[in-house]
């Protein structure tokens, strides 16, 4: 290992906006196996399927829309 290292031409991380965050989230069963389902279907894991459609909502701005029965 060196004593000292040169960072003068270092730059900073391209990707450093789009890092992830893990988090702990309750979803219900029935959601899960969608997901999973189309996971299988396209080939994508369903944690990135279900991050891919959340994304989706973010940047269409959608609006929860809550009914109850």
């Amino acid at each position: 290992m060196r004593e000292e290292y040169d960072f003068s031409n270092a730059r900073k991380n391209p990707y450093a906006k789009k890092l992830k965050k893990q988090i702990t989230i309750n979803i219900d069963s029935e959601t899960i196996d969608y997901f999973k389902a189309k996971a299988e279907q396209s080939g994508i894991p369903y944690q990135t399927l279900i991050n891919l459609y959340l994304s989706d909502c973010v940047r269409q701005k959608r609006e929860l829309q809550v009914t109850w029965k």
